[in-house]
């Protein structure tokens, strides 16, 4: 489903603030997979989805997704092949649009577009039980301004809105971070379902380490731009947070120093 082939990227070449982004990265995932990728700060991990959904151009390699080569699509041509959800609540949702307004819009990604814009009966229905699957009550308030809702509220939404298509990749970067713990368990709960549901090929950023290892059938970690561990099946589900300490240090030779992650465990 998805092929990243000696994919690198340096930002501001001969410079001062020279920084090798990615170092030839591989990276094959399967259809179905679901890969939580870990690391420390400036490993790589939101290059490396940035250069997926095409918001900077890769400097050498081949990416593809279906067997197309993307790697020199633009990013609006990637959308139909990519689904995404970002960090902020605040990046995938208009707030000053209604939840079903949102939803007709993602709905629509890709699709030829006439000159009406109402939104038809049968597609309230399919908003309506989308949105219930959710859990969050939003399918009776369709007609409220998403910018009412709270954080968690937004990023259940973002992610029901970008899978609404059922794209061929999906990519969450960080996407419970900015949330409290107990709204970033309920997003992540609503994300598990959503993607086995659908059975969704998923790339995956966290700073939690537990959840690295619990959710998802494989985990990556990336270290200066570069994958130094990957590892799937029974062998993930045993691995302890202590296991990933000392697997990073033996990969990079050094500890791993990101208090935030750290914390996380």
């Amino acid at each position: 489903m998805l092929d990243i082939k000696n994919v690198r990227k340096t930002f501001n070449i001969n410079t001062i603030n020279e920084k090798k982004a990615l170092d030839g990265i591989d990276l094959h995932l399967d259809s179905g997979d679901f890969v939580t990728v870990i690391g420390g700060n400036g490993a790589g991990k939101s290059t490396m989805l940035n250069m997926i959904a095409g918001v900077y151009p890769i400097d050498s390699g081949k990416i593809e997704i279906e067997n197309v080569n993307i790697s020199r699509f633009p990013e609006h041509q990637r959308a139909k092949y990519i689904g995404r959800v970002f960090q902020d609540p605040m990046m995938g949702t208009a707030a000053g649009m209604e939840i079903q307004e949102n939803m007709a819009l993602a709905y629509r990604r890709g699709k030829s577009r006439g000159l009406s814009w109402g939104i038809k009966a049968n597609e309230k229905e399919f908003f309506r039980e989308s949105l219930e699957k959710l859990g969050l009550g939003l399918q009776d308030r369709m007609s409220n301004k998403v910018g009412l809702l709270s954080g968690g509220q937004r990023q259940a939404l973002t992610l029901l809105m970008a899978t609404l298509q059922r794209p061929k990749l999906l990519l969450l970067d960080e996407h419970t971070a900015a949330l409290d713990p107990k709204t970033a368990r309920k997003v992540l709960e609503i994300t598990d379902e959503i993607v086995s549901e659908q059975n969704l090929t998923t790339l995956m950023i966290t700073h939690n380490m537990k959840d690295a290892i619990s959710i998802g059938n494989r985990l990556v970690m990336m270290h200066e731009g570069r994958i130094i561990y990957d590892v799937s099946g029974e062998e993930k589900k045993k691995l302890e947070v202590e296991d990933l300490l000392k697997k990073f240090e033996e990969a990079s030779g050094e500890e791993f120093s990101n208090d935030r992650m750290i914390l996380a465990k």
